[in-house]
């Protein structure tokens, strides 16, 4: 893995189960639901890794994810489906598992340039491919089925708020500090040292591997903050407009411009517009990250107009960019030559110099699922992530109360800008799957309800949002 994890990195991954059991014995399952994934996120090495041959690699992904299913299935006494039904998230998640299989079909001829030869995929690696498919799943399915309820969804802004105030005080030691809490205590650090150095000083780094992760995780906390400030929530007494004020002074000294911007936009969006409103902002949101790769491969997509922005900001930050967007179209033009399936693993989908020198960076999560999986996988992976988002936009009319559609808008909102956030950056994890299912099962859930009403003739008086 390019790192070496002391005994503590190992001790906490094989510890982590046993923490998840106490959270499933003392708190109700969909908050230890959350609390497992979201603290497995925050607190567990990245980069270490438990592996035996033939099976997915045990590690801060893997791990929160198989303890929140043996501690769902521990307390709810039945196994979680894998499918609801045979709606359109149903398909999407076949069309996730089925992918990797027809990717190597066409996939098993060997690539060689210059010294490099690249194997061609066989039917165990498909095999691999889909488990990781189904272990990277595994967060959607548990919020799908048990973070469902109103209540549930009030304690995913309420715990999202929590983490944060606590991460706050490591994130405010490593801008003092220098990012060094990972090296102290896992014994490596996970990623470039000097990518974390940004406007004479330092992102924070924490446990989330790279500064722009953990400046995206303040972001959403301030905005999760905003929706409890919205409803006048308060957490351990604490006001919440004075929660996201400090949230926020956070996200300002986290140094990404990007995350930023997204607070900037979000904040007062929860904070003032309806919720009808906000999901409309969603939807157009991963409507755009959906249409990113036709957009791109058409050359129309503004990046003039995107650079000249960020020039105006940073020289040194447009550079960057035009650098992503430089490697975007040339890994784009090799993804072309197998662009409905990819190529699949072991390198195939980077761009090789003739002498074998392997001369592509890949930043952006959906080149790199366009690169291995064609656009059926970008599809598949893309439209799972934005679909509770498109059902919560027609279903926000059935909301119990007020604030259970401040809280439906809010976390859509969230998922959206974390799909957006997926064209420049790698930053997909299983809270993000977590989040996109507990945002299923809520507007699944309301649309059962309307219907049993309708078939009663009756039921609970809903709240109609303006």
């Amino acid at each position: 893995m390019g790192a070496d994890p002391n005994l503590f990195a190992i001790v906490m991954l094989v510890a982590w189960p046993a923490i998840a059991m106490c959270l499933y014995s003392m708190r109700p399952v969909n908050q230890a639901t959350i609390w497992t994934i979201l603290g497995g996120y925050l607190l567990l090495p990245v980069g270490a890794m438990i592996k035996f041959e033939m099976i997915p690699a045990f590690d801060k992904n893997t791990i929160p994810a198989l303890a929140a299913l043996v501690g769902c299935v521990v307390v709810t006494r039945r196994v979680p489906r894998l499918m609801q039904g045979f709606g359109l998230a149903d398909i999407l998640i076949i069309m996730l598992l089925v992918g990797p299989f027809i990717t190597s079909e066409l996939n098993g001829d060997t690539v060689v340039i210059g010294d490099i030869v690249l194997p061609g995929v066989g039917h165990y690696d498909a095999a691999s491919a889909a488990i990781s498919q189904l272990m990277l799943l595994l967060p959607f399915i548990l919020g799908r089925q048990f973070i469902r309820s109103s209540q549930d969804h009030a304690d995913i802004p309420r715990i999202l708020v929590i983490a944060g105030l606590a991460y706050s005080l490591p994130m405010l030691f490593e801008v003092r500090m220098t990012p060094q809490l990972h090296t102290w205590i896992y014994g490596y650090f996970p990623h470039s040292f000097f990518q974390q150095l940004r406007d004479g000083g330092f992102r924070p780094v924490v446990f989330l591997g790279h500064g722009l992760l953990v400046a995206f995780f303040a972001m959403t906390t301030a905005v999760a903050a905003a929706a409890l400030w919205r409803t006048q929530t308060t957490i351990n007494r604490l006001p919440p407009a004075g929660v996201t004020a400090y949230l926020s002074v956070i996200l300002i000294l986290c140094r990404s411009l990007g995350s930023l911007v997204y607070g900037v936009v979000l904040i007062p969006l929860v904070r003032l517009a309806t919720p009808r409103f906000q999901l409309r902002v969603a939807g157009v949101l991963v409507a755009v990250a959906l249409l990113y790769p036709m957009l791109r491969t058409m050359d129309v997509f503004p990046t003039s107009l995107i650079l000249e922005a960020a020039h105006s900001v940073s020289a040194e930050r447009a550079e960057s960019l035009n650098k992503r967007f430089e490697q975007e179209k040339m890994l784009l033009e090799h993804a072309s030559e197998r662009l409905l399936f990819g190529w699949g693993r072991f390198g195939r989908s980077r761009v090789l110099h003739e002498s074998g020198q392997d001369i592509s960076v890949t930043d952006g999560y959906w080149i790199i699922t366009v690169g291995t999986s064609g656009l059926f996988g970008f599809l598949a992976t893309f439209a799972l992530l934005a679909w509770p988002i498109f059902r919560a936009a027609l279903t926000v009319k059935l909301t119990e109360s007020a604030q259970d559609g401040v809280f439906l808008a809010a976390l859509g909102l969230i998922l959206a800008i974390g799909t957006v956030d997926l064209l420049p950056n790698a930053s997909v994890s299983p809270w993000t799957w977590l989040l996109a299912g507990a945002l299923l099962g809520r507007t699944e859930s309301l649309s059962l309800e309307r219907n049993r009403a309708s078939r009663g003739g009756g039921g609970k008086e809903r709240f109609n949002l303006p």
